[in-house]
């Protein structure tokens, strides 16, 4: 029995040391590339619109005193789609966590499509309120 597990975690050792680095560490990528750079472009041009729907969903409905902040960071892409090839009506979905903006306290979890055009036109088409995270009182 003893000789099995043994043999099993020196192989399990030697498959995790000869696996490629893909360059994602345990709160995501830990190297640039392209199409990293690309999406937190991406991010950081519709931070305002993401941030906009949601206050008009988190205030007044689930808090009163705090504003939802969005940083690119607590941004998750989920899914693109294109219209047809080359076509210019896209859509974006993305799952988010906004923050209080003040101690990065979490205060749900959102999942939201929009639909980018020409334009540029930047449209929300969908808003799932996943999740809501109890907020600490003052």
């Amino acid at each position: 029995m003893k000789k099995g597990l043994s043999a099993f975690i020196i192989l399990i050792t030697l498959a995790l040391f000869f696996l490629p680095r893909t360059g994602l560490g345990v709160y995501g990528p830990t190297q640039d590339s392209n199409d990293l750079r690309l999406q937190d472009m991406l991010m950081l041009i519709l931070t305002p619109y993401i941030e906009k729907d949601l206050r008009s969903y988190y205030n007044p409905k689930i808090l009163k005193d705090v504003s939802p902040f969005v940083t690119p960071l607590k941004i998750e892409l989920i899914e693109t789609k294109r219209n047809h090839f080359r076509g210019f009506d896209l859509q974006i979905t993305f799952e988010i966590e906004p923050t209080d903006g003040g101690h990065n306290i979490s205060l749900g979890k959102d999942r939201m499509t929009y639909e980018i055009s020409v334009g540029p036109e930047v449209k929300l088409i969908n808003h799932t309120h996943l999740k809501t995270y109890k907020y600490p009182p003052e």
